[in-house]
């Protein structure tokens, strides 16, 4: 069984499959309260149901796209189920992580979309490093930058840790925080070899809608 805070369709807003038609299956609770977290709703709320269940309600929406997301989906052990049911079913499946639990059980076949928390989010030293040994060529890895301290750290991090080497890199700056235009100026400035990316999805509503 699992605590399903609410599952719907939408567009993929971030990472690189953004604008494709996607199933996010949100799970409820979670292990990080980063400052900016547009998702709080998603801590507590739910309602409990089976695996069987859920596979019913993605299934009626008729996408082959399915995102696993939260809060943080890893921390229901019965998650694991899940995505291998979705992917026996025939589903591509994707996974949104904090990157501070481990990666160790997920599925390889599962997309992986790992957000390294920056210091700006106040929860950087949760960080799990030992998951970028853990990522496949179709995986991502994704900061979310609050200002040119997060980006200088993020930047020094992936040079350290050679990521660029294992999987994508997506830069996405804090919505309503930090100008788009301004974090291409850096990331052209140094040449660096990561995805500018916005949340297409806050754009297309709004920062407050939920279930988009």
């Amino acid at each position: 069984m699992i605590k399903v805070n609410e599952i719907y369709l939408s567009v993929q807003g971030e990472s690189s499959h953004t604008g494709l038609p996607c199933v996010f299956v949100r799970l409820t609770g979670c292990n990080l309260r980063c400052v900016w977290c547009d998702t709080a709703y998603a801590f507590h709320e739910g309602k409990i149901q089976s695996i069987d269940q859920t596979l019913k309600e993605v299934e009626k929406f008729g996408v082959n796209l399915v995102e696993i997301t939260g809060g943080e989906p890893l921390m229901q052990e019965d998650v694991y189920p899940l995505m291998n049911a979705l992917l026996k079913s025939g589903y591509q499946v994707m996974l949104e992580t904090g990157g501070s639990l481990s990666l160790k059980k997920v599925p390889r076949d599962v997309i992986k979309i790992m957000d390294l928390k920056c210091p700006g989010s106040g929860e950087h030293e949760k960080n799990n490093l030992d998951n970028l040994k853990l990522l496949a060529p179709h995986d991502e890895v994704k900061f979310v930058i609050l200002d040119r301290q997060d980006y200088e750290w993020s930047r020094d991090l992936i040079k350290k840790h050679k990521i660029n080497e294992t999987a994508p890199i997506l830069f996405s700056p804090v919505y309503d925080k930090l100008e788009l235009k301004e974090m291409v100026k850096w990331i052209l400035e140094d040449r660096l070899s990561v995805r500018l990316q916005t949340q297409l999805h806050k754009i297309i509503w709004s920062k407050e809608t939920p279930g988009v």
